[in-house]
């Protein structure tokens, strides 16, 4: 054997859930622009497939797998099937996510409020369980939630939601140090208002708004750095912190008759 033969190794994996549309797929384009191999999960197996089929992703550079986050049996396997055929990732982002307005008088919204929970949360923990002893026992790796600037102040309509990433945020924290000293990363990245068909939705204002490709590249590079918590852009972390730091009564007044993000049922619940 010639010993100055090197062993070509395969680029870096990135399994990302949520990829058929939105940050979701800003993320997969920038990380395949950086040379990862991309596993793509979403329940929409034929928008990614066509995505990628447009990027000119061929089977050895991307593949996809169909799964609903809010499953857990349905993710779990996602991610099982990508370590048979794809190998143990470098990163793994869950992105997917529901975006609704929810009414506590209304019994229906209680319904929705569970799926919130069983796709933002449950499903979160779920993308990353597959993957964890494998990258613990690598010593490397990044786990990657995808919260929001919501989580840091309720806002009102919007209980489900803030809820739920406010539940990402500290979810993600007890499983860092949990993974401390593993080589394992855990990382939380709170998005703001980034241009996506979940927020065109939106009934209000949304300040400092991100295109998607400019939020993708923010993120690459936080995830890169292995940054514990990030808020993109930073312009909004500064106003969730001032919010945070206002006394009740005062927030209260100031979000008083703010329009409230649009209801919808369970079945029709918008996500990636």
């Amino acid at each position: 054997m010639n010993t100055s033969e090197s062993t070509v190794l395969p680029a870096p994996l990135v399994f990302i859930t949520g990829a058929s549309s939105g940050i979701g797929q800003a993320l997969a384009a920038r990380f395949a622009r950086a040379g990862y191999r991309l596993a793509l999960v979403a329940r929409r197996t034929g928008d990614m497939q066509a995505w990628a089929d447009g990027q000119g992703l061929d089977a050895a550079r991307c593949r996809v797998y169909g799964a609903d986050v809010a499953d857990t049996d349905s993710i779990v396997a996602a991610g099982q099937a990508c370590l048979a055929a794809q190998g143990v990732p470098d990163v793994v982002i869950a992105n997917a996510g529901i975006s609704v307005g929810m009414d506590t008088t209304e019994r229906g919204d209680i319904d929705v409020m569970a799926r919130t929970f069983a796709t933002n949360n449950t499903g979160l923990a779920a993308t990353f369980h597959p993957f964890v002893t494998a990258m613990t026992a690598r010593g490397s790796g990044a786990l990657v939630g995808i919260g929001s600037v919501a989580a840091i102040r309720g806002l009102p309509g919007h209980g489900a939601y803030c809820a739920s990433k406010a539940a990402v945020v500290a979810y993600c924290e007890s499983l860092r140090g949990e993974l401390r000293g593993s080589g394992v990363a855990v990382v939380t990245v709170l998005p703001g208002y980034v241009d996506t068909p979940l927020t065109q939705q939106n009934r209000y204002s949304m300040p400092f708004l991100l295109s998607a490709d400019t939020f993708a590249d923010r993120a690459f590079d936080a995830i890169q750095a292995r940054a514990s918590y990030r808020v993109i852009p930073w312009q909004m972390g500064v106003v969730a912190k001032l919010l945070r730091a206002l006394p009740n009564a005062w927030f209260d007044r100031l979000l008083a008759g703010r329009p409230r993000k649009h209801r919808q049922s369970a079945a029709t619940a918008s996500r990636d």
